[in-house]
């Protein structure tokens, strides 16, 4: 693995120890995902989050006494001061 060209794209300036260290952890990183892609998980259920919260949501009111009409549309107060 090319650390000093990854480096260079990334635009990180490293000593040549930096360089050790990354290439290092590099291997680490792509090991742990190897292992990772060889896991069984054909009985995993797939999951976008694991908490159990759920949004909760309400109905839209409008409160019609602030709407001004005005030419087919509703012109509305500013909430800036």
């Amino acid at each position: 693995m090319d650390v000093k060209h990854i480096a260079k794209l990334a635009n990180l300036p490293l000593t040549d120890p930096e360089l050790k260290k990354l290439e290092k952890d590099l291997e680490n990183v792509l090991k742990l995902v190897d292992h990772i892609r060889d896991l069984d998980t054909s009985n995993i259920e797939p999951t976008s989050q694991v908490t159990g919260l759920t949004n909760i949501t309400r109905a839209d009111e409008i409160d019609t006494s602030r709407l001004l009409p005005q030419k087919g549309f509703f012109k509305v107060k500013s909430i800036f001061s």
